[in-house]
């Protein structure tokens, strides 16, 4: 069982990383697909325009990109602080 201030420690990392996700995620969503949608519009991607493309595919896959950065990161988290799940090994 980690201490109270370790435990604290966790959390506040675990709400800086969700921070850092969702800005990510909001800055290719929003901004790029929809509040710079006309300045990237002079760009193609795949014969569609750079504006459209993040706001009809590109903000799914920084999503995806995500989730998998985000469980690599809370793993390291994870052990980093102690808690950790063991790997399936029972004796």
């Amino acid at each position: 069982m980690p201490s109270n201030r370790t435990a604290r420690a966790y959390w506040r990392a675990n709400l800086r990383l969700v921070a850092l996700c969702l800005a990510i995620w909001f800055l290719v969503a929003f901004v790029c697909g929809i509040l710079l949608a006309d300045l990237l519009n002079e760009w193609t991607i795949g014969g569609y325009k750079l504006g459209f493309w993040f706001a009809q595919q590109g903000a799914i896959y920084v999503f995806i990109l995500l989730i998998f950065f985000y469980s690599w990161r809370m793993n390291r988290l994870d052990r980093q602080f102690g808690v950790h799940e063991d790997d399936g090994a029972q004796d």
